[in-house]
């Protein structure tokens, strides 16, 4: 840790660290919490908003749909984001990628403003979709510039710090709601713009810094570039055995050109790795995180917390995530802790508050282990030619599964009550038994030698003349 550390003062580091992840992940986190308290204000205006129009109050249903349509149109232009991340980073690379973008963000923030003066709701539409496209395109372009620009030795450990920043962004948007900030009927167009000033922040900072060192190498053929980058960012020193590792995945390449989605899931030699994708991220979004952060409010209700105190005590469930994404940079399995505590909560004045420590348990765990190795596995997996692709494919299911929660969750919670957790408890048990058992270890190879340990699995006994990876299963 203290060479870690050495290595992130030495040169601008630390500082390309804290710009891109307010720019990048900050963002998606913010912009998850920051609509939860300013929901009433938003639904009055559209209310008064529609009698003004029409002469008369919207219906209930009318109300609903328009809601509705606010808080999932995001969700929308996250997806639309994800599928464009591979083209937009074809066509401008990852810095001009993560300035544009930034861009976007910053004209959604000025159509948010406005809305209110123009008495359009369907404005705020257009604004949540468009810091959703920002988001997809962030979410995916953040952790490929920061893998590429970092040191294989600790390129899992900085890849860490976007799981961090999704935690700070969270955290940022429930202290920005509270009613003492900008929590108020009268400033929350202002509220739901706040992850635009970071946006803003991001991109008069980004032209600063360099270009992604592999990108350059790799992809530009720059060789000179890479190695002023990596002493721009790192500090003095040759790299000649980072160059040397980016020069043998360049020559195995060929010179092929970055693959599409399509191509990506015909290829079958990266099979082993678009299976792991898919696993990892699908558990991610079903391990029941998504369930506790939507229901929070009324678990803490329930453990007879008074209803004035529980948005601080949510703000400690965003504390102890922050915590430990930074301080855990290790994989632990995922706990399912979460999936019994329902239904006895209404038989002992002591299981509430067990409860509530349930909660915080099962955030820690969830901000120690798949929060934080999700971005530098889906990283280390893909090869250079296949990695704004895989990214792109993991864009997509991260958005996609995220709207299927949102629109499945509320009936599947109506019908099985608190046992809908007992689905989540199954998702981590397959999840943490195929990564335990299948998937091979990644810390400290290069992105060639892991392909090459992918190839090397088999799903069946093979000949004993065939090479293959033992894996534990």
């Amino acid at each position: 840790m203290g060479s870690f550390l050495m290595q992130l003062l030495q040169g601008r580091a630390l500082l390309f660290i804290i710009v891109l992840g307010l720019g990048g992940s900050f963002q998606i986190g913010c912009h998850i919490t920051l609509i939860s308290s300013p929901s009433p204000f938003i639904q009055s205006f559209i209310n008064s908003s529609w009698t003004k129009r029409y002469g008369e109050a919207p219906g209930e249903d009318t109300l609903d749909l328009i809601w509705a349509t606010v808080v999932s149109i995001y969700s929308i232009g996250g997806l639309f984001g994800a599928i464009s991340v591979s083209y937009v980073l074809s066509c401008l690379g990852r810095k001009k990628a993560m300035i544009w973008s930034n861009v976007l963000s910053i004209a959604a923030a000025g159509i948010m403003v406005m809305s209110k003066d123009a008495n359009s709701f369907e404005m705020i539409m257009l604004s949540r979709f468009l810091f959703g496209v920002t988001s997809g395109l962030v979410g995916n372009i953040h952790p490929i510039y920061l893998g590429e620009s970092a040191p294989k030795k600790i390129r899992g450990t900085v890849s860490v710090t976007m799981a961090t920043f999704s935690s700070i962004g969270k955290l940022t948007g429930q202290i920005a709601g509270l009613s003492e900030i900008l929590g108020q009927e009268h400033l929350w167009n202002v509220l739901l713009c706040v992850p635009a000033f970071f946006s803003f922040v991001q991109m008069i900072t980004l032209p600063l810094f360099p270009e992604a060192p592999r990108y350059l190498l790799i992809e530009k053929g720059q060789t000179e570039k890479c190695r002023k980058a990596m002493q721009c960012l790192w500090g003095p020193g040759d790299y000649k055995l980072e160059i040397e590792e980016m020069q043998l995945e360049q020559d195995a390449l060929k010179g092929q050109r970055s693959r599409s989605v399509l191509e990506l899931l015909k290829d079958s030699e990266v099979r082993w790795q678009c299976l792991s994708l898919v696993i990892l991220y699908e558990a991610i979004q079903f391990c029941g995180i998504a369930g506790i952060s939507l229901f929070a409010y009324s678990i803490f209700k329930e453990a007879g917390i008074p209803v004035n105190k529980i948005r601080y005590v949510t703000l400690g469930v965003g504390a102890s995530e922050i915590l430990t994404s930074i301080t855990c940079s290790l994989l632990i399995d995922a706990l399912d802790g979460e999936c019994c505590f329902g239904e006895l909560k209404d038989y002992d004045f002591w299981v509430p508050y067990t409860t509530v420590g349930l909660v915080f348990l099962f955030v820690i765990c969830y901000g120690g282990g798949p929060a934080g190795v999700s971005v530098p596995l889906g990283y280390e997996m893909f090869v250079q030619s296949h990695r704004s692709a895989a990214f792109t494919l993991m864009g997509v299911l991260i958005w996609g599964s995220f709207s299927v929660f949102g629109f499945v969750f509320p009936f599947v919670l109506s019908a099985m009550k608190s046992f809908s957790f007992l689905i989540f408890s199954c998702v981590c048990m397959v999840a943490s038994l195929y990564m335990f058992f299948v998937l091979p270890e990644t810390k400290g190879k290069t992105p060639l030698e892991i392909a090459e340990d992918f190839r090397n699995i088999r799903a069946c006994r093979s000949p004993a003349e065939d090479k293959h990876l033992e894996t534990k299963l």
